[in-house]
């Protein structure tokens, strides 16, 4: 088996790199996601490596099982023991392992944004008066901010923020939230896994020991709290892989820290790094108004993409007047190609930023009778229907998960109003138990009765 066939001589380098930390910056469409994949293939083929010692992350679930797909068919068999995964899998593999050193049980429930926000919208109500779900929302989003920076509610400060003593409170009050639930925020992920590696050297030292090698991907969308996890990894032997590229970077508004990949080389010394310089997805009018463009941002590595393609056909500008005037436009250009070149329907995609603007372009449409599939309507985990049976489940494995208790008590309707749930909660914090325990406790008979006592015993 040649796990170096069909690359070229700087794909080939990056595949072949000894255990020194590398940097590979992968130029758009220059085979990124294929070095990675050859890079594992040659550790186990030629280096002898066990796949257990292999660590590869990166950010999507999307794109961790088109990695573990392409390695199996590179291979010809899946690699046992490896783990291929996204930074949050990853560390979620870790917590349910050592959730005991964390305060936790291995059952602890995640928390999606839907269930934080309803969490923060219950701390805030014994708090303060007035707050609009969209005051909730960025309150979640600071607290966000806060825990991919690795800081706790004691860095906020006036200076910093202007209501430092409320996000301070609502801060201190979600923590407490969701270790009462036994439950981990997205965030807590990551931020958890760092801290018990921070506070417990032998813990470190033995994920250290069990991953030789470490690949990461998309390394320039890292923020600070998972570049710190990939640094107490790769601390002892320091073989670390990372692929990715400074003029790629997206996510900088929740946090990806651009210099954690400009400053790969400073972190480590001893780091090389290698350019895939040649796409293999745009024709070269496409790539090099791509240069152009991007060629006028600051703080970036200078790098010239080369084409693997032709030319290609021009780059076309419509200026419209408006939305209207757009849609208008892109639906005449779509009748020229299917009247004039033979083009069917189904061989056009159009694209937009929004789906607020979708609107206007589904009107025009159908004024001129041209069928169309919109896609990416309400996400299937984000329906009611589906939401409220994984609530559901959630509780059977974790009855401390008030939230999601919360979530299904009253569904299908049994008749358990806003009422009920206030007896309820206030007998939970008198006590100083969950919301399930307070559905079995003996003093509920006390404060609800006839068939509503009934039908929450039979929901507990």
């Amino acid at each position: 088996m040649n796990v170096l066939e069909g690359l070229n001589s700087e794909q080939k380098r990056a595949v072949r790199h000894g255990d020194s930390p590398l940097l590979v910056f992968a130029g758009a469409g220059s085979g990124k996601t294929r070095v990675i994949v050859h890079r594992i293939a040659y550790l186990i083929v030629e280096r002898g490596v066990a796949p257990e010692k292999i660590l590869a992350v990166t950010f999507t679930n999307k794109a961790a099982d088109e990695m573990a797909d392409r390695v199996e068919r590179l291979l010809g068999r899946r690699p046992e023991g490896m783990w291929i995964g996204t930074f949050h899998a990853t560390c979620v593999r870790i917590l349910r392992r050592e959730a005991d050193r964390i305060g936790l049980t291995p059952r602890f429930t995640i928390y999606d944004r839907e269930d934080s926000l309803s969490l923060l919208k219950e701390v805030a109500a014994g708090i303060v008066t007035g707050l609009s779900p969209a005051d909730l929302s960025r309150y979640l989003e600071r607290i966000s901010s806060l825990k991919s920076e690795l800081k706790g509610a004691e860095a906020i400060t006036p200076k910093r923020d202007r209501d430092a003593g409320l996000l301070r409170e609502l801060y201190t009050g979600y923590e407490e939230g969701l270790r009462r639930n036994n439950a981990l925020d997205f965030d807590d992920l990551i931020v958890k896994a760092v801290r018990l590696f921070t506070a417990d050297g032998e813990i470190l030292r033995s994920y250290q020991r069990r991953f030789s090698h470490i690949i990461v991907d998309e390394y320039q969308d890292t923020n600070y709290a998972q570049y710190r996890l990939v640094r107490l990894l790769a601390g002892r032997t320091g073989c670390l892989f990372v692929v990715g590229d400074d003029d790629q970077s997206i996510y900088g508004w929740r946090g990806a820290d651009i210099r954690n990949i400009l400053e790969f080389e400073k972190d480590f010394p001893q780091a090389e790094s290698i350019l895939l310089d040649m796409n293999y997805r745009s024709t070269g009018i496409i790539l090099d108004a791509a240069s152009s463009m991007i060629s006028h941002n600051d703080g970036r590595k200078a790098k010239v993409l080369r084409a693997s393609r032709e030319r290609g056909e021009k780059i076309v500008l419509h200026p419209a007047r408006d939305d209207r005037d757009e849609a208008r436009w892109v639906v005449r250009a779509i009748q020229r190609a299917y009247v004039d070149d033979g083009y069917s329907y189904g061989d056009f995609a159009v694209l937009y930023r929004t789906n607020a603007q979708s609107r206007v372009l589904e009107e025009v449409l159908r004024t001129e009778g041209i069928p169309y599939r919109l896609v990416g309507t309400l996400g299937f985990y984000r329906r009611r229907e589906i939401k409220d049976l994984l609530a559901y489940l959630k509780v059977v494995v974790n009855p401390a998960d008030s939230g999601s208790l919360l979530r299904v008590v009253n569904v299908p309707p049994r008749g358990v109003g806003a009422k009920t749930i206030s007896i309820l909660r206030s007998l939970a914090e008198r006590k100083g138990i969950s919301l399930h325990e307070a559905l079995h406790d003996e003093e509920l008979e006390g404060v609800v009765t006839g068939v509503r006592l009934k039908r929450l015993r039979a929901f507990g």
